[in-house]
């Protein structure tokens, strides 16, 4: 999370509900799946789009579907299957926190994070 001298509660908020965009990424890392642990030697890894995920907690609960979109602003994660309709009949989809999460699939179709996670195997960081 973000680097900081402080132990005091109030601080630590701040420093969370203040924090750039750029390290809200690394904050909102989720937890990986037992196997993806095992295979790559890290216990979680930043959500990105194109990640296939499972709900631990709440009314979706072992809900499992691809993130779609990703709210750094609310630390909110949207999933193709969790939606409900509104009045008019269109698709709204629910906004679910990222702590209650787990990633099963990973996408990664991009080279640096492909590089990034594998480098984690020898003990990067």
């Amino acid at each position: 999370m973000v680097k900081t001298k402080s132990k005091k509660p109030s601080k630590q908020r701040k420093r969370f509900f203040n924090a750039p965009l750029h390290r809200r990424t690394k904050i909102m890392s989720v937890h990986l799946s037992r196997e993806l642990r095992e295979k790559y030697g890290r216990r979680s890894f930043p959500i990105r789009v194109g990640d296939t995920v499972r709900v631990l907690r709440g009314d979706h609960k072992d809900t499992e579907g691809k993130v779609i979109k990703i709210d750094r602003k609310k630390y909110r994660v949207f999933i193709e299957n969790i939606y409900r309709e509104n009045s008019r009949g269109d698709r709204v989809y629910i906004p679910i926190h990222y702590s209650n999460l787990m990633i099963i699939d990973l996408d990664l179709s991009d080279e640096w994070r492909r590089r990034r996670l594998e480098g984690s195997e020898e003990g990067g960081s």
